[in-house]
């Protein structure tokens, strides 16, 4: 009998995984209604859904391995990179999902949780302050594209320089392109001009560097509350000094 091995586990949603099979449980069921709704449009290869019992999804494995993990150091090829590129694209140029975009209030959220990281000693002052000044460029106007949603770069998956699928879903919608680029390359600026390459015209380093500050700065607290730790090497706060330093994206991506 195969074993069980939590994939993730915490307050929101667990994901288990039996042999091939896939256990996602949301406590939100529009999370796992949207991650089916968004699969079945999605013009990119997406896991096999076996069965859906609300709250719970049973998706089937995809082959390969995952582009790379925040925090490490990818083992993908650039071929692979830029094929992910290629493959975003896709699914930017999709008609768009017909629901309405997840309400974000990023911006007030700014505020609440910079004052948290300060008040709390999470984030050296000036990192800060440099971050949630560049995080600014992000509030925009933006056309809205069939975006992923959450497009972390755990969740792409590769053979070789071949894409065979994207997972988790739950925030597939209409959104920000510049944010799933931006969440792909994070923690990974040296594979930015890969996706680049990849994607074609229409990126903003600048707007996607952004986001970097943005995602982390909001993400932090979450994950601590939530049992993760952030200052691991290459992770949030270390996206954060690297933005501030200069080294979150190279100097052939400085606008």
């Amino acid at each position: 009998m195969d074993e069980v091995r939590v994939v993730v586990a915490h307050q929101e949603r667990a994901t288990l995984r039996v042999g091939d099979v896939f256990l996602k449980i949301d406590a939100d069921q529009a999370n796992t209604d949207r991650e089916v709704d968004a699969m079945a449009l999605a013009p990119l290869p997406t896991p096999e859904v076996l069965w859906h019992n609300p709250p719970v999804i049973a998706l089937a494995a995809l082959p390969g391995v995952a582009l790379g993990r925040l925090g490490e150091r990818s083992a993908a090829s650039r071929e692979a990179w830029v094929a992910t590129g290629a493959a975003v694209r896709v699914l930017h140029d999709a008609p768009l999902p017909p629901w309405a975009a997840k309400a974000r209030d990023d911006y007030h959220r700014l505020d609440s949780e910079c004052d948290w990281l300060l008040r709390n000693g999470v984030v050296p002052p000036a990192v800060v302050a440099y971050n949630r000044d560049n995080a600014q460029t992000a509030f925009r106007h933006f056309t809205p594209v069939f975006a992923h949603g959450d497009l972390q770069v755990d969740h792409v998956f590769v053979d070789g320089d071949v894409v065979t699928g994207v997972i988790d879903w739950s925030e597939g919608g209409p959104g920000d392109p510049m944010f799933d680029l931006a969440t792909l390359t994070m923690g990974h600026p040296e594979h930015l001009d890969d996706v680049i390459a990849g994607y074609g015209a229409g990126t903003d380093r600048t707007v996607i560097g952004a986001w970097w500050s943005l995602r982390s700065l909001l993400n932090i607290r979450w994950l601590i509350e939530h049992g993760f730790d952030p200052s691991l090497p290459g992770c949030e706060i270390d996206v954060l000094t690297a933005q501030m330093t200069g080294r979150g994206i190279t100097d052939s991506d400085a606008p």
